[in-house]
C-alpha cells in the first residue's frame, strides 16, 4: 500500500526506528570511537571510528539520535555543530590516509543553527566537508535511514553511492521549514510535503540517489534485523565493485555524479 510523503516524514522521525550505532553495532566488529575535532569540543551527535567489515578495515561516521528525551538532549537530536563536521572530516582524512572506505549513516532535521554554531562557522564546516568529500581518494558510502534534513545531511552525503531506505526522506529543509518560507505556515507542511519530491522513490527518479533499501510493512523498526542485513549487504557488495576501480577513475566517477546533478 503507497503513503503519502507526509506519512514517510512521520515514519522516518519515529523514535523506534534504527539508529545510527544500531547499524555500526550490527554491521561492524570491532568498532573504535574516536572523538573530537581536535579544535573546540567533540560533538556527540555525530558518531565516528574505525571498525572492520569481515576483515576490511574501514571509517564509519553516523549521525545519532536518542531513544528518549534525555537521550536526544544529549545528542542534540541529531543536529550537529560545525565540530561535528570537522570532526567527521577529520576521521575522512585519516581515513584517505590509511586507505580505508568511508561509509556514512545520514538521519538528521540539519544542521544545529543556534548562534554558537553559526559563530563558530557552520556554513563553512559543512562546504569544507563537501569540497573534500569531492576529492578523498577513497570510496565513499552513505545511507539515509531515516531523515535527511538540509546541508546537514548532505555534509555526509557526497558519495561514490549513496542508498535510502524505504520510509526515508531526503530533503532541503524540513517540510515545516519549507512551508513557512513559501507559505508562511508551518502548519501547511503536509502540502509542503507533497510538493518538495523528498522521498526515496522520487529521489531515485531524479538520478540522486543510488538505490532503495525496502522497509518491512509499517517501518524499520518492525523488522530491524532483516534491514540492518540488507544494509550490510548492499555495503559489501559495492565495496567489492568500488575497491577495484582506479582511484583517479573513481574521482571522475564522483565527479561526473555531482556535475549532472547540480
Amino acid at each position: 500500500m503507497d503513503i503519502t510523503p507526509w506519512e514517510k516524514v512521520k515514519l522516518a522521525r519515529m523514535p523506534l526506528r534504527p539508529t545510527g550505532l544500531d547499524y555500526i553495532n550490527q554491521i561492524f566488529e570491532n568498532f573504535i570511537e574516536l572523538h573530537g575535532d581536535r579544535r573546540f569540543s567533540d560533538d556527540k551527535a555525530i558518531v565516528g571510528g574505525i571498525a572492520f567489515l569481515g576483515e576490511l578495515p574501514v571509517t564509519v561516521i553516523a549521525q545519532q539520535k536518542g531513544r528518549n528525551t534525555k537521550e536526544n538532549i544529549a545528542r542534540n537530536f541529531a543536529m550537529p555543530h560545525p565540530e561535528g563536521y570537522r570532526k567527521a572530516l577529520r576521521l575522512m582524512k585519516q581515513a584517505e590516509k590509511f586507505h580505508r572506505p568511508i561509509l556514512c549513516f545520514i538521519d538528521t532535521p540539519g544542521a544545529f543553527c543556534g548562534i554558537g554554531a553559526e559563530e563558530r562557522g557552520q556554513g563553512e564546516a559543512i562546504a569544507t566537508n563537501l569540497a573534500h568529500m569531492m576529492l578523498l581518494k577513497t570510496p565513499i558510502i552513505s545511507f539515509v535511514i531515516s531523515e535527511g534534513g538540509s546541508g546537514g545531511a548532505l555534509a555526509l552525503g557526497v558519495a561514490d553511492r549513496i542508498y535510502m531506505l524505504e520510509h526515508a526522506v531526503y530533503s532541503i529543509l524540513s517540510p515545516e521549514g519549507f512551508a513557512s518560507i513559501l507559505y508562511k505556515d508551518a502548519s501547511k507542511a503536509e502540502q509542503a510535503a507533497h510538493h518538495m519530491k523528498l522521498t526515496s522513490k522520487d529521489l531515485l527518479e531524479y538520478e540522486i540517489i543510488d538505490g532503495i533499501i525496502p522497509e518491512p510493512v509499517g517501518g524499520a523498526h518492525n523488522d530491524k534485523e532483516m534491514v540492518i542485513k540488507n544494509v550490510k549487504g548492499i555495503l559489501e557488495e559495492e565495496l567489492k565493485n568500488l575497491l577495484t576501480q582506479p582511484i583517479d577513475q573513481l574521482l571522475e566517477k564522483r565527479y561526473q555524479k555531482y556535475r549532472k546533478i547540480f
